[in-house]
């Protein structure tokens, strides 16, 4: 065993070590700056391009460019550094055997939120800026990766939902959204009063608000409840704002139903 550790080379074999540091760490650096270069050339060209899609289309298209980019950028870092170290890539793909076949198996579920997520893309069920409902999980679109959808919650929460868990895609933001509010008033008040009561709220609210498209207008008995009779508004808003209307609508018909006398239950 000491005569073995002898024999070895001690002088070539840090140097063989050095030599080999200093090019995993001029690999490492020269993929930073590729990266950086890379990522920052994407952002030009669509930078430019917004003048010819909308900007949600045009971030969703750049995030995955920046996606496709880094992906494919690290693969060839691993396949220099594993030359770097006499292996052959092909020859351990080919031999992998058993070893294969189980990342096969497991690269199944990448393949699905890969394809999946083309087309989501293609077919542009989503953007970023959407609100959606997917997997279950409404939320605002961050981000639309290759493998994952990055999605903002109402309270903060960043969810990562992998692409092939989106099945059914729910988009509030395409088109023309409703507002709807229901208001309960007591069995002893007037029906016909406080529709227009309401009405009158809606008008007023409607010349105030530019994000109201059509309405809002009382369209009037909605359900008889056991203790309460409900009237129902309805709206219709530009994209996102259906929720702040409604709140607005709320409170001003809140308030209007107080100073005429009529109870909300």
């Amino acid at each position: 065993m000491i005569d073995w550790i002898e024999g070895i080379n001690w002088t070539k074999l840090l140097l063989d070590i050095g030599v080999i540091a200093l090019k995993l760490i001029a690999i490492i650096i020269i993929y930073y700056i590729v990266k950086f270069i890379g990522k920052r050339a994407i952002k030009k060209v669509f930078e430019k391009s917004t003048k010819k899609v909308t900007t949600g289309r045009a971030q969703t298209l750049q995030a995955l460019c920046i996606n496709i980019f880094t992906y494919f950028l690290l693969f060839i870092v691993i396949g220099i550094i594993f030359e770097l170290f006499g292996l052959d890539i092909k020859a351990l793909l080919a031999g992998a055997g058993i070893i294969g076949l189980a990342i096969g198996f497991g690269a199944q579920g990448l393949v699905s939120d890969v394809v999946t997520g083309f087309f989501i893309l293609l077919e542009k069920q989503i953007d970023v800026d959407d609100y959606v409902s997917v997997a279950g999980i409404d939320g605002v679109v961050e981000e639309i990766g290759l493998r994952t959808t990055k999605l903002r919650g109402s309270d903060g929460t960043v969810h990562y939902i992998p692409n092939r868990n989106i099945g059914t895609v729910s988009n509030y933001s395409r088109g023309n959204m409703r507002a709807l509010v229901d208001i309960s008033i007591s069995y002893n008040d007037d029906i016909d009063k406080a529709i227009q009561v309401l009405q009158d709220v809606c008008n007023r609210i409607r010349e105030e608000d530019d994000n109201i498209v059509e309405g809002p207008n009382v369209i009037g008995v909605q359900s008889i409840e056991s203790s309460s009779v409900v009237l129902r508004v309805i709206g219709k808003t530009k994209t996102d704002t259906q929720f702040d209307v409604e709140r607005k609508l709320r409170k001003a018909m809140k308030e209007a139903l107080d100073q005429n006398g009529i109870t909300i239950s």
